[in-house]
């Protein structure tokens, strides 16, 4: 049997540098290596064309992604109706193959009732409604706090919604559970996360400095950077480093007021690799409480030791490889405690022998195939 699926991406999944993508763009690859045909549709909005991903697919598409007023709906999430676009409907209706969305922003095919028979599936990133809801706790701008609440509370009508009408994978059994509970859904499944290929070159010794690392510009993990700054590095004299995309002018003088801290803007993939690599501890406080960190995963594949808090960890099953620290003070304990412990072999060893367990994009692939066609490969 021919596999041929459409596959429709928030964004363009190339280059593979911040967590979302980092899924989907890995996904392509080993479904590609499975036997899969792809039809790869995806919103373009600032990442333009890649011809890397034509590697993978048999046909890519690129749509615009509608912003502002124009995307607003009383109804739909903004995420949703900014991707609501009816020359990807067309395409999509142009054959009977299976179609795969990537987060409950590609979703509205499945309002749509040209599609009632159609085989849908949703990879599911976050409980969206909550991801919103924490983000709007996060905001400093009444504006920005204002959209989010909004947002949330329109995703949960959605994804209320959503939850009776098609099969779902998630990427934590914490964020299914949510589905299965609080929205009656009954047809989801844990998918773990599709991964670079990092061999776990995590290495043992010390390193130089505390690192915190992420997408800056976006409103949670800045919360977490200012948080590490003021509350836990500001009576701490261990050395600090911030590494990311976009921070905010706010964010970079505060990481100058102090000898000991400093940010590194926008650094390439290479660069962010390096520090993680060089960075003895690694500083991974969360305030959004749903969905799978890269960058935890990156910390613990490349870096050393790792000190998170429990809404970084919740339904990871990574807890026996993290140090956890939920308080001002935990997080100082811990850094004090790590600071001059070097990280050993039997570390490496325990991540190297879990990770095995839970991530496999081969294995993730296989599964998938079984779930949309029925079918095992070997």
């Amino acid at each position: 049997m021919n596999k041929v699926l459409h596959i429709i991406s928030f964004n363009v999944p190339y280059p593979a540098n911040y967590g979302g993508v980092v899924d989907v763009f890995y996904k392509l690859e080993a479904l590609h290596a499975a036997g899969v045909k792809i039809h790869l549709h995806c919103f373009d909005y600032g990442r333009g064309h890649q011809d890397e991903l034509n590697k993978y697919c048999d046909s890519v598409q690129y749509y615009p992604r509608e912003t502002g007023h124009k995307a607003i709906s009383r109804n739909l999430p903004y995420i949703v109706a900014s991707r609501k676009n009816e020359e990807l409907l067309k395409n999509l209706l142009k054959d009977e193959h299976p179609i795969l969305m990537e987060g409950v922003h590609c979703t509205f095919p499945v309002m749509d009732e040209r599609f009632k028979n159609r085989k849908l599936f949703v990879r599911l990133h976050n409980v969206e409604y909550q991801y919103y809801r924490d983000m709007s706790k996060a905001a400093n701008s009444l504006f920005r706090k204002l959209y989010y609440w909004n947002e949330s509370r329109l995703l949960r009508k959605y994804e209320s919604e959503l939850a009776k009408k098609v099969e779902f994978w998630g990427t934590t059994e914490k964020d299914n559970d949510v589905y299965r509970n609080e929205f009656g859904c009954s047809r989801i499944d844990k998918l773990p996360l599709y991964l670079p290929h990092w061999e776990m070159s995590c290495t043992e010794g010390m390193g130089s400095y505390c690192l915190y690392h992420g997408d800056l510009s976006v409103d949670a993990n800045e919360k977490a950077a200012i948080w590490l700054l003021q509350e836990v590095f500001a009576t701490l004299q261990r050395p600090f480093v911030i590494a990311g995309k976009n921070p905010s002018e706010k964010l970079i003088e505060l990481a100058h007021e102090q000898n000991h801290t400093c940010i590194v803007e926008n650094p390439s993939q290479k660069e962010m690799q390096d520090m993680i690599a060089k960075a003895h501890i690694h500083l991974i406080p969360s305030f959004t409480n749903t969905g799978m960190k890269v960058k935890l995963l990156n910390a613990l594949s490349n870096g050393k030791h790792c000190v998170a808090n429990e809404a970084t960890l919740a339904g990871t099953n990574l807890e026996d490889l993290c140090h956890l620290a939920n308080t001002k003070r935990e997080f100082q304990q811990a850094i004090i405690d790590l600071f001059e412990q070097p990280f050993t072999s039997q570390e490496k060893q325990a991540r190297e022998k879990l990770f095995t367990n839970l991530f496999s994009n081969t294995r993730n692939a296989a599964l998938q195939v079984k779930w949309i066609w029925g079918e095992l490969i070997s």
